[in-house]
């Protein structure tokens, strides 16, 4: 017997963010949770989460902690990676340091059967907000062509650039480990485990310069892939990854910061209206991300937690993401937990026997390591999975209590079909998840005006997109 619309808002009003309760209102809603995986965490997962297949498990076995370890080592020891440090001492400065990682990716691409690609991405800057005079800045990118859907393009950076107290010093030593030694370690490392394999959409791989003088170097690879149409469906950044100790001592070393915007950077006049009349704060591109990277990427195959924050970064702080975010692209910022000050944006000396400065000895590098494995699920997943369905809205040319919902059908070959999602309206977390089959459209028995909907995509092998928020079609 169909449930009515009365028992169907009962049990959404009383459905709360966890997959038990999810599974408890399966029978009577008609939902399907995905199965139980209590994580990283302990906690039930969103009803949204996704289990790790063996081709993931098996990229994230290869994650060498070690290797990370020589990667933060060996930048440390170019002295400073100051932007406008020496570009052509082969030993020290920024410069020794581009053409390193250079050899490093390279090294990485012959694996690759030709489909990784290396490239030096460099410009003049002009006089500007703290680069006082012309100056070189190079972003160092590995690019491995999708198989399938090549056209799709999915990023993760650091940035290689470094500087100590005086952000305009560019000769005093500027380890730099955690910040972000840090970042171009996990990077470089999932360039290297991933190289052998076979993507089905593009995955790039970037160490960005000219971060600490204004994200100079990100804002050039954004515009670059603006310009020619390129559709970066998602960017990561890793900036500051590299320990999970606080400055009080405390550590929570299974927990990675997420920073996820909610209003768009670039958002329109146009678009901020229909925002505000339907409440789409919590639903935007970067914040749908996040919880992508919290269904595929908190589970016994990271051994991670994944803290989402509700901020596009840090109280006066920005990183790498931002250009994207500025171009339209969805991208968010992976952080450790809590900073320790001392460690970062500080000269090295020992003031009152204690030592300042962003040294390699206060990174943790089992922790960049499964940081590392949280990128990489993340990554693969998008890059396997069918893309967020295109075009999706909510029918509003009639007031009715039901909803219906459409979308254009996708082109990846091994499309399955789609599910339709749903929370309350106060959830963070997606509670239900209703399988709707092979179509591009589907009207749900409850008001659109009473909860958030969404739509995902499901391929043959079961790995699902990440969810499209709908907008309103009149």
């Amino acid at each position: 017997m169909r449930p009515s619309r009365r028992t169907l808002l009962t049990a959404t009003a009383t459905a709360t963010a966890t997959a038990a309760t999810a599974t408890a209102a399966a029978g009577m809603a008609g939902t399907t949770p995905a199965a139980a995986d209590t994580g990283a965490t302990g906690s039930p997962p969103p009803a949204t989460a996704q289990k790790p297949g063996r081709e993931l498990r098996a990229l994230l076995r290869e994650i060498d902690p070690g290797r990370i370890e020589a990667t933060v080592r060996k930048l440390a020891s170019f002295g400073t990676r100051h932007t406008l440090s020496a570009q052509d001492d082969p030993a020290r400065g920024i410069g020794a340091a581009r053409d390193w990682i250079h050899a490093e990716l390279t090294s990485y691409a012959r694996a690759s059967g030709g489909r990784m690609t290396v490239e030096l991405q460099s410009y003049v800057q002009e006089p500007a907000s703290r680069i006082p005079e012309p100056t070189r800045i190079t972003n160092v990118i590995a690019t491995l062509r999708g198989s399938v859907t090549p056209d799709r393009v999915y990023v993760v950076s650091g940035h290689y650039d470094s500087r100590a107290t005086d952000v305009m010093d560019a000769t005093s030593d500027a380890p730099g480990a955690d910040d972000d030694a840090s970042g171009v370690a996990v990077a470089l490392e999932l360039a290297r485990v991933t190289a052998r394999r076979r993507p089905a959409s593009t995955i790039v791989f970037a160490a960005v310069a000219g971060e600490e003088q204004g994200l100079y170097g990100a804002a050039h690879m954004a515009e670059r892939y603006k310009a020619a149409g390129t559709d970066v469906r998602a960017m990561f950044t890793n900036d500051i990854v590299g320990s999970p100790k606080a400055d009080d001592g405390t550590r929570d070393p299974y927990t990675i910061r997420l920073f996820a915007e909610g209003v768009p950077s670039s958002e329109t006049p146009e678009q901020a209206a229909v925002r505000r009349s339907v409440g789409g704060e919590n639903d935007s591109p970067s914040r749908q991300l996040a919880r992508f990277v919290r269904d595929v990427a908190v589970n016994d195959a990271t051994g991670m937690n994944v803290r989402v924050i509700y901020r596009r970064d840090r109280y006066r702080r920005g990183g790498d993401h931002i250009p994207f975010l500025e171009r339209g692209y969805a991208a968010a910022r992976f952080t450790e937990p809590a900073e320790d000050f001392a460690h970062q944006h500080q000269d090295v000396r020992v003031e009152d026997g204690k030592q300042y400065g962003d040294l390699p000895e206060f990174c943790d590098f089992g922790y960049i390591a499964r940081v590392a494995k949280v990128n990489a699920a993340a990554l693969w997943t998008l890059a396997q999975a069918p893309d967020a369905p295109r075009d999706a809205r909510i029918v509003t040319s009639t007031l009715t209590n039901s909803t219906e919902l459409v979308w254009t059908r996708g082109t990846e070959p091994d499309l399955a079909g789609y599910e339709v999602v749903r929370r309350e309206t106060t959830a963070p977390e997606w509670t239900h998840v209703v399988p709707v089959g092979d179509v591009t459209s589907h009207e749900a028995d409850l008001s659109k005006d009473n909860v958030f909907f969404g739509v995902r995509a499901v391929n043959r092998a079961g790995l699902r997109g990440p969810v499209a928020y709908p907008l309103p079609q009149t």
